[in-house]
């Protein structure tokens, strides 16, 4: 009887993981993307979207792909906010800017959107904020990467930003 009442008790004291407790630490990771993004390793918290992020890190651009033998840039932010947000978001660069709402360049926080329109009156390419004024996208020259949007290209071509859904 005691070992039974043992177990079961045992059994009710296990509490459920949340989806962020789930995520191991992963040091080598954290001091990667710390390096990446010019920033103290204890900015790098949400070990989920970096994974993430590693995982992709280098996928080939394909225009319209979503996988990981070639992924366009409203691809790969679609895949990245349902994998990593759980957020559905669809559609082209142009038609995901219309879903979001415009936030200032400076209030920008890790997961919020940027959007360009290069040499278009469309917007036609989008990223996911991370810090340091740095942003994962699907390039189509260097596939999945992280740029700065201070850098002369990124900075001529910036349009706005957009929050779809986080806090």
């Amino acid at each position: 009887m005691l070992w039974i009442a043992l177990i079961s008790s045992s059994c009710r004291a296990k509490k459920e993981l949340s989806a962020s407790e789930k995520v191991i630490k992963n040091p080598a990771l954290t001091s990667k993307y710390a390096k990446l993004l010019n920033v103290d390793e204890n900015k790098i918290k949400n070990i989920k979207l970096y994974t993430f992020i590693n995982d992709w890190y280098g996928v080939k651009y394909k225009y319209g792909g979503k996988t990981k033998q070639g992924v366009d840039c409203s691809g790969f932010t679609s895949i990245l906010y349902r994998d990593v947000y759980e957020i559905s978001l669809n559609g082209t660069a142009s038609s995901i800017f219309y879903q979001s709402q415009t936030i200032t360049k400076g209030y920008l926080k890790e997961g919020d959107l940027v959007f360009f329109k290069i040499e278009n009156e469309n917007v036609n390419h989008i990223g996911v904020y991370l810090q340091n004024n740095k942003f994962v996208h699907a390039s189509v020259k260097n596939g999945v990467m992280i740029d700065d949007l201070d850098e002369p290209y990124y900075k001529k071509y910036f349009y706005k930003a957009g929050k779809i859904g986080l806090k």
